[in-house]
């Protein structure tokens, strides 16, 4: 038997010649895996508050501060921060923290979003074709690819996504139907749920509300108060609400409650980002608000879970109100 041929020895490799010039600027460094769901979702929140805060490069922001804002840990902040400056939205200080990159209303959602924050842009897309008529309540797969110019993978994700809040359910074949979620009965259930839960999450054993969130919820809705009402403020003015009424059930400490209450704000948000009741209505809302911060400051929670009751209520009157 002849012996094996061995391989021939490896080339030591070739020095590369040292450039004077300098180097170019280092390009963002991509994340190692993609954000998880929750720090998807804190993504918009994040930039939004930067926004309201009027945050300007230079403006330092911290992720233990941020966590106290959106009152969740410290870990998903920290991991949406990341995202975010690798994505060019944020820089780093000299002195640690971060600061936007540059003038916040100069940056759009799809420069920092990730695929889940792309779906959420889509599902509410549909949601407010299919309110305005321009979609139809019946419609197939391929009808929504050619209309959207969708490939089907990221469509049934869509799809999925708003059949998880109830506004689709697929039909037999590739074809799906939009519920009727904007019509009386369902606008009154959607209350009368609201009304169930946040009253009772205020009076749970367990609930503790952080004096750091009432105070930003207070310094929010005044801020609110003190400007000229536009169209452009609908959406600050929606995540605001969410924030606060999500604040409230969080604060019971029942995970279960919650997640009810994200699954209605998720549905709201598809299909209640315009704003059609006036200005008077917002400083209703934000008054209303604003007792019920200091009722729970007063440490008062019965007095604070009947004055949420009454404010569901007229909220729900408002809105099955002249269309």
């Amino acid at each position: 038997m002849s012996p094996k041929p061995r391989p021939p020895a490896a080339r030591p490799p070739r020095s590369k010649p040292r450039s004077t010039a300098a180097a170019p600027p280092a390009a963002p460094i991509a994340s190692a895996e993609p954000p998880s769901r929750l720090q998807r979702d804190l993504l918009p929140r994040i930039v939004e508050l930067l926004r309201l805060d009027g945050a300007e490069p230079g403006h330092r922001i911290t992720e233990a501060a941020m966590a106290r804002r959106l009152q969740v840990s410290r870990t998903p902040v920290r991991a949406a921060l990341k995202h975010l400056a690798e994505r060019g939205v944020l820089a780093a200080l000299p002195g640690g923290g971060l600061t936007p990159a540059r003038p916040l209303d100069q940056v759009a959602d799809a420069e920092f979003a990730s695929v889940g924050v792309e779906i959420d842009v889509w599902c509410s897309r549909m949601a407010r074709d299919r309110l305005s008529g321009a979609l139809p309540p019946q419609v197939s797969e391929a009808d929504l690819m050619r209309r959207y110019d969708l490939g089907r993978p990221l469509l049934l994700r869509i799809l999925n996504k708003l059949a998880e809040v109830g506004l689709v359910e697929r039909l037999p074949g590739h074809g799906w139907l939009f519920s009727p979620v904007n019509d009386p009965a369902a606008i009154a259930e959607s209350y009368a749920f609201r009304r169930l839960i946040e009253p009772a999450s205020l009076l749970e054993a367990g609930t503790r509300i952080d004096r750091a969130w009432l105070a930003e919820m207070r310094r929010r809705h005044e801020d609110m108060l003190t400007r000229t009402w536009s169209e452009a403020l609908a959406v600050s003015l929606f995540e605001m609400n969410a924030d606060f009424h999500e604040g409230l059930v969080a604060a019971s400490g029942n995970r279960y409650l919650l997640l009810a209450i994200q699954q209605q704000t998720r549905l709201r948000r598809y299909t209640n980002y315009e704003w059609r009741y006036g200005p008077e209505r917002v400083k209703v809302s934000c008054r209303q608000h604003l007792e019920i911060i200091a009722r729970l400051e007063a440490g008062e929670v019965e007095v604070a879970a009947a004055l949420l009751r009454q404010h569901l209520d007229l909220a729900r009157t408002v809105s099955l109100g002249p269309r």
